[in-house]
């Protein structure tokens, strides 16, 4: 990991990195997204107001009982969850006391360039924040239905990358850390890079998540499929115990082929494909090859949020 110098950067690295925190979290053992996330979550987080509001990735708080904020001077400072979007993966938190930080302004994630060199950074100050390049800007599409249409990858990977501020060139937040996956270069070998939620997605939806604790658009359909790409198939791999797909009877090892009359070649092929079919209760005619058969199963969507259990109010 290479610790960035602030003499290289043209704006106040130093003051930068201290609007980043570290975020903790604990969930209710029963909540629906515990066996897969856990029951006590950890990563960062970025303050982006004065009024100590901080924008993480969605993840890490969501279902939360409890929500604790520790700043660079090692304060821990109580926070609850203002709202989270599932779209973008992107949630916001309030801190409920003073934080006395000077918050990061918002930069343009349309404007970073594949080979700009960024900062992602943790809480921690230096010592918790990499020097990177942007090494790609492409679709990402994630087995638990989730798409991004222009996700930032950076490489070295930070190794605590759940909701770390990534500083672009002019010293603003242009993402926030999801993800540590590997990505095959031209010379067809893997690197490890971090997937960055770029942060144009936030100011469309931040008025909706600070009146309503969500958006207002419907929500998409949930199926509660997860799928991935295995060569040239798309080949079901888990399904959401109680969801719509195993209540349907989808199985792991199916093949997915289309939905409807429509073939899909990717996996956010078929995320589009049932998100175009309507708003969460659609039918979602999903065709699979399962043991040398073509079968379709009509799939009764749902608002997947409504299995989660709703934050208590401060």
């Amino acid at each position: 990991m290479t610790e960035p110098s602030p003499k290289n950067y043209a704006y106040d690295l130093v003051s930068a990195l201290d609007a980043v925190v570290g975020v903790r979290s604990t969930v209710p053992s029963d909540a629906h997204s515990a066996d897969r996330l856990g029951t006590e979550r950890s990563g960062n987080g970025c303050i982006i107001s004065d009024d100590g509001l901080v924008v993480t990735v969605g993840y890490l708080i969501t279902e939360a009982e409890s929500i604790w904020l520790v700043a660079n001077d090692e304060r821990v400072i109580p926070a609850h969850v203002v709202g989270r979007d599932q779209e973008s993966g992107l949630a916001l938190i309030q801190a409920l006391e003073p934080l006395g930080m000077v918050p990061l302004k918002l930069g343009n994630s349309a404007d970073v360039m594949v080979g700009e060199r960024v900062v992602v950074a943790g809480g921690g100050g230096l010592m918790n924040a990499v020097d990177a390049e942007v090494v790609a800007k492409q679709e990402f599409a994630g087995y638990w239905e989730y798409l991004l249409d222009e996700a930032i990858y950076t490489t070295p990977a930070h190794p605590h990358w759940a909701g770390a501020a990534v500083i672009g060139a002019g010293g603003g937040l242009v993402g926030v850390g999801s993800l540590y996956v590997q990505q095959v270069t031209q010379n067809s070998s893997p690197i490890d890079v971090n997937m960055i939620i770029p942060i144009d997605l936030m100011p469309p939806i931040v008025d909706d998540l600070m009146r309503y604790g969500q958006t207002s658009r419907p929500p998409r359909p949930w199926i509660g499929m997860q799928a991935t790409e295995f060569g040239d198939n798309l080949v079901v791999v888990g399904v959401t115990d109680g969801g719509p797909a195993a209540n349907s009877d989808i199985r792991v090892g199916d093949v997915v082929i289309g939905t409807g009359a429509k073939p899909v070649d990717s996996l956010g092929d078929l995320f589009r494909q049932i998100w175009a079919l309507g708003d969460a209760g659609v039918s979602v005619p999903i065709n699979i090859f399962r043991n040398g058969e073509q079968i379709e199963i009509l799939v009764r969507s749902e608002d997947r949020t409504r299995n989660y259990k709703m934050p208590k109010l401060h």
